[in-house]
């Protein structure tokens, strides 16, 4: 249940923050151009480190000592940062920003399911049934009949993206422990620990150091740590600490559509017709989903 008396400000908040994430598949589409996938998230994951760790010292917060809330971090920091980044990374060499946050947009009806299996006391319902269904519908609309009959590069990027959104759900659910845990330490951690998980991979795989990246790639990768990482996380943080989480989730209807104009407008995208469609579906899908929350 949200907290009483959100305000014009908490959804300036949230509209900013559906903003950032939309604008991080246009930004990640420019990166990926000269930048491989490892170093991209690598990077990524490393200046946002740099940025939240005077932050977290800030507040007199310091990461933890080692012990079991580490490896909760470091599931976290793998299925909410360090894998999901490299995904859509790789996915996006050839699929569209657009499509990508349409992709993005069946995450939450891929949690359902999965708190449905892994906690007591959010299962499934008529109402979550029909959400997953049309969600599951939009994703089909969205690759097309036919792709789901000729198994080509686009169509295994673009399942890329969608286990990329199956990471993120995943993490919904261990994010779960680690809400008892000091917020700015935690968030410090898991950009370390996905800083740890990527740097070593990018420099036997990309070999960073013989890359000639355009400027602009270059600054996009920095402007995707400094926006939709570093100051996306302190806002989460703030958001959350004054509206819970229930008001956060309503970015889930916000971010498929900012994600999708950003790329229509910034780069240029010609979505097809049927792109428009599915994202009408899924959006329809995670809010029917939400009915039966409502009616509690």
């Amino acid at each position: 249940m949200n907290k009483m008396g959100a305000s014009a400000s908490d959804y300036g908040l949230l509209l900013a923050l559906s903003v950032l994430f939309g604008v991080s598949f246009t930004l990640t589409g420019i990166s990926v151009r000269d930048i491989p996938p490892f170093t991209l998230a690598a990077g990524r994951l490393l200046i946002a480190f740099a940025l939240l760790y005077p932050l977290m010292r800030m507040n007199r917060q310091k990461l933890s000592p080692v012990g079991m809330p580490w490896l909760i971090i470091l599931a976290s920091a793998f299925f909410g940062n360090a894998l999901p980044f490299v995904l859509i990374s790789w996915g996006q060499q050839t699929v569209q920003a657009g499509l990508t946050a349409i992709f993005m947009a069946v995450m939450p009806l891929v949690t359902l399911l999965l708190a449905h299996w892994l906690t007591e006391d959010e299962k499934l319902d008529r109402w979550k049934v029909i959400g997953v269904l049309l969600g599951l519908l939009g994703v089909i609309v969205l690759t097309g009949r036919s792709a789901l009959f000729a198994l080509g590069d686009d169509l295994i990027r673009q399942l890329a993206i969608l286990l990329a959104a199956v990471c993120y759900a995943i993490n919904a659910i261990i994010t779960r422990k680690l809400t008892k845990l000091p917020r700015w330490s935690v968030m410090t951690a898991l950009m370390l620990l996905g800083s740890l998980m990527l740097v070593p991979l990018s420099l036997v795989v990309d070999h960073p150091w013989l890359l000639r990246p355009e400027w602009s790639s270059v600054a996009s990768v920095v402007a995707l740590a400094v926006g939709p990482t570093a100051i996306a996380t302190v806002m989460i943080l703030v958001i959350i600490g004054r509206q819970g989480a229930s008001f956060l989730s309503q970015i889930n209807f916000l971010v498929p559509v900012f994600g999708m104009l950003f790329g229509v407008v910034l780069l240029g995208e010609q979505l097809p017709a049927n792109a428009y469609f599915a994202l009408v579906i899924i959006l329809a899908g995670v809010g029917l989903s939400k009915l039966s929350g409502a009616r509690r």
